[in-house]
């Protein structure tokens, strides 16, 4: 069922952070049925707004984004690769196999070249705008095709995959166990460098491919991939994995990824044992709880951190709030964490409040619970269905 707009009053965060404590130890199960109104919001708010106004029937793509007050299309300047992809994995993930099979032709058709090379985005017109060759484009590319393969069984999705992959190890990589973060057109040197963010989608990538093909090649460059991850990004200081490699300049610690870095590590444990980045990750998981999550009442995360914990962006954007859950969810279960559980629970009371309405949801508030971000980009829903995919698993 919808749920109700508010900006968090006190007294309603309040309330749940004191319900949720006055249950001291919580099992996984006794959230289930707080959980239930936020997967029937997106079962019955989020899901048809991207077959409804949120489709370009003429396009055959989504829109980038609806405007968070009508529910109704923004206009579109650009549709991008990276936008159809997810779309693609969340009505693949959805069992909407029509819609999904649509979606894949569309991300062949507008941004594919047939041999595994995408380009970042085209014009309003469908013709090409940004022909960057961007590794986090790739990157869902391949996360997209291998879970439509899961659902549809289709074998050009595992031809997709494949060849996506190839031109990932064949030009992306850079010599040092990892990857640059974009390149030319004709994948000349654009001076991107490496960049923490892509890696961790390529990891995801990576994950759901072995987990389609079974092919162990995956599970052997995930583990060196995890490694050369840690001799470059991670902070000796606090195990965080920063946004830029360690020395350079401007670097900052996203909450929310070191979060997203530790569901992604904590729910394949064993592919990764042996490895360095694990126990990084608890440390980092421990630095995000107490420097990223200052607010008990409302749970919410911010964007950007100094090294030494100092709030650097405050901005509380919502795929940060869904990775904590996510995380808490993971820690809870898996790691056998009751404090876990109990945060997952004020988190669910404050989340809803704060960032659902009956339309959809607010992307972006500030740290005083006002709206700063309103339109409803079609990328969301993805970060939305993975964590409430790890919700929906809890025993």
């Amino acid at each position: 069922m919808p749920v109700s707009p508010v900006s968090p009053p006190a007294t309603a965060s309040t309330a749940t952070a004191s319900t949720a404590a006055s249950h001291g130890s919580r099992s996984a199960s006794t959230l289930a049925p707080m959980l239930a109104p936020l997967f029937a919001h997106y079962d019955t708010v989020v899901l048809p707004a991207w077959t409804g106004p949120g489709w370009h029937a003429g396009r055959q793509l989504a829109h980038e984004a609806l405007d968070g007050a009508s529910g109704q299309p923004r206009p579109d300047q650009r549709f991008r690769a990276m936008a159809c992809a997810r779309q693609l994995f969340v009505f693949a993930r959805a069992g909407n196999l029509d819609h999904a099979r649509t979606l894949f032709g569309s991300l062949q058709r507008y941004f594919g070249d047939g041999a595994g090379a995408w380009i970042y985005s085209v014009d309003a017109a469908g013709a090409a705008l940004d022909v960057t060759r961007d590794l986090y484009t790739h990157a869902f590319v391949i996360f997209a095709a291998a879970h439509y393969f899961r659902a549809a069984g289709d074998p050009q999705a595992l031809t997709v995959l494949r060849h996506t992959v190839d031109v990932v190890e064949q030009r992306f990589a850079n010599g040092n166990g990892l990857y640059h973060a974009a390149l030319a057109e004709d994948f000349g040197d654009s001076g991107a460098g490496v960049l923490q963010n892509p890696i961790m989608h390529l990891t995801e990538a990576y994950l759901a491919a072995l987990a389609a093909t079974g092919d162990s090649g995956f599970a052997t460059r995930l583990r060196a991939l995890a490694s050369a991850v840690h001799d470059t990004f991670v902070d000796p200081a606090t195990g965080c994995i920063a946004e830029l490699p360690q020395g350079a300049a401007g670097n900052r610690i996203e909450p929310g990824h070191q979060f997203e870095w530790y569901a992604l590590v904590k729910t394949s444990p064993a592919l990764f044992d042996g490895t360095p980045l694990p126990a990084a990750l608890e440390r980092a998981y421990a630095f995000a709880r107490r420097f990223g999550v200052s607010d008990e009442d409302t749970m919410g995360v911010p964007a950007a951190l100094r090294a030494d914990g100092d709030l650097l962006d405050g901005a509380q954007r919502i795929w940060a709030q869904t990775e904590f859950a996510r995380a808490l969810g993971i820690r809870g279960t898996i790691g056998g964490d009751e404090s876990a559980l109990r945060d997952l629970a004020r988190w669910i009371g404050a989340f809803r409040v704060r960032f659902l309405h009956p339309l959809g949801w607010h992307e972006v508030l500030a740290p005083d619970g006002s709206v700063s971000r309103a339109e409803m980009p079609s990328t969301t829903p993805y970060h939305l269905l993975t964590a409430y995919d790890a919700l929906r698993a809890l025993p």
